[in-house]
């Protein structure tokens, strides 16, 4: 089990002190970006890493992104409590979170077992209720649709045939 100390804690303040100072201004997004341990969703290796504003490798050669985009993307979003966001490409579920702590209900798909698997737990272990799938996200969700926003955090190499 990961603990969020104070340390942790502290140098989540200053990432989100950071990002302001980049020119995130929305407020919901940098106290989304303030509450969440982004150190949870990272390998060990990467701690002592974690809040500084770059991106750092998880599983299946894919990547966490780095603060700024996700902090940059959320506030391109502009959620509105309630809303229903459908995000392609679930990754190590930061972005999910973040979305999440902004009041939107989110459903993610990601094509990627063993990312899907670790994200789902991850979710629980935090107590997000955040709709997680599993399948290729290049046609949607469309049994959940419609959604109000959409964001894709991932890119194909080519679309499928």
């Amino acid at each position: 089990m990961i603990i969020d100390s104070f340390r942790h804690q502290g140098l989540r303040k200053q990432l989100v002190e950071q990002l302001s100072k980049k020119g995130i201004a929305n407020l919901n997004v940098l106290e989304a970006i303030g509450r969440i341990p982004r150190h949870f969703f990272m390998d060990n290796a990467f701690l002592e890493y974690a809040y500084q504003d770059k991106a750092f490798p998880i599983e299946c050669g894919q990547t966490i992104s780095q603060p700024y985009t996700v902090a940059y993307q959320s506030q391109l979003l502009d959620i509105q409590k309630g809303e229903r966001v459908l995000e392609i490409g679930t990754g190590s579920g930061y972005q999910a979170c973040v979305l999440h702590e902004m009041g939107a209900k989110v459903f993610t798909i990601e094509r990627h077992k063993q990312l899907f698997e670790l994200t789902r737990k991850r979710f629980n272990e935090l107590n997000y209720n955040i709709k997680t799938f599993f399948g290729d996200g290049f046609k949607g969700l469309p049994a959940f649709a419609p959604f109000d926003k959409i964001i894709v955090t991932c890119g194909a190499a080519q679309l499928p045939e």
